[in-house]
């Protein structure tokens, strides 16, 4: 009976260790695909706005603007605000980054991917839109939106990758989320510092998320990056969220992670 459990935990293992080769693929694809891409904008929004919502629409816009001034667009290749964002780049004539999740529901690829990445595993996939994007544009969504959305503000909030625009549109979906969190989280409870909000904007005006998205790559100034985020930035950034924080000494005669041999 022992020999046995201890024969299903082996073969467990060992499935567990291959299954890291298979994680490893979707990385070494994700960044050989798209290495060579210029600094991109990372749309989100729900899988389920339907083509005839102007939410759909304004996505579109805002993509095809963005790829008229020859910036590349990312999405998660899905329906919804995904494939308004990826219509208006394809359609604009702009490059078009679809990065497809195996889903068992709402998930279809669209059409309209000038660049198509197919991903099991969410966490590599989120990777790809931090590394990859130099700004966020985010729709109204739902967990997986927010999901991306906190996940940015939180990379940033603890210096883990370079500032850059997190910009939400349709003020009338984030007008709550954004109170409560200014309120209960900030003033309430003090879990976040009272500029952390700074690191977010919102506005209605898509021409307007265009222009501070766009004057942010081309190195102009803008007006939404709290000042002393971009005076905090650190050595060693690699883009996706793994840039070293403070140096941890020798303990216990063991190497660390600032150290030769790690």
């Amino acid at each position: 009976m022992h020999h046995g459990t201890f024969r299903v935990h082996e073969d467990h293992a060992q499935a567990e260790s291959w299954r890291v080769f298979k994680i490893m693929a979707e990385f070494v694809e994700g960044f050989e695909t798209l290495s060579a891409l210029p600094p991109a904008v990372s749309i989100f929004g729900s899988a389920r706005t339907p083509r005839t919502s102007p939410i759909y629409k304004q996505a579109e816009e805002c993509a095809a603007k963005l790829a008229r001034l020859g910036h590349p667009i990312i999405t998660g290749g899905g329906p919804g605000i995904m494939e308004a964002a990826n219509k208006g780049a394809f359609e604009a004539g702009g490059v078009s980054v679809g990065l497809n999740i195996a889903l068992p529901r709402e998930q279809e690829p669209n059409p309209f991917q000038t660049i198509k990445l197919d991903f099991d595993y969410f966490f590599a996939r989120k990777v790809m839109f931090v590394k990859y994007a130099r700004a966020f544009i985010i729709f109204p969504g739902g967990f997986g939106t927010m999901d991306e959305f906190f996940e940015a503000l939180t990379l940033i909030q603890t210096y883990k990758i370079d500032p850059f625009p997190v910009i939400c549109l349709d003020t009338n979906f984030w007008r709550g989320l954004h109170d409560w969190v200014q309120q209960t989280m900030g003033k309430e409870y003090h879990t976040i510092s009272p500029d952390d909000m700074d690191l977010v904007w919102g506005t209605d005006d898509v021409d307007e998320a265009v222009e501070e998205v766009d004057n942010f790559l081309c190195g102009r100034p803008c007006r939404h990056i709290p000042e002393r985020f971009m005076l905090s930035v650190l050595d060693g950034h690699t883009g996706e969220g793994t840039r070293h924080g403070i140096k941890v000494r020798r303990s216990s005669g063991m190497l660390q992670p600032d150290e030769p041999g790690i």
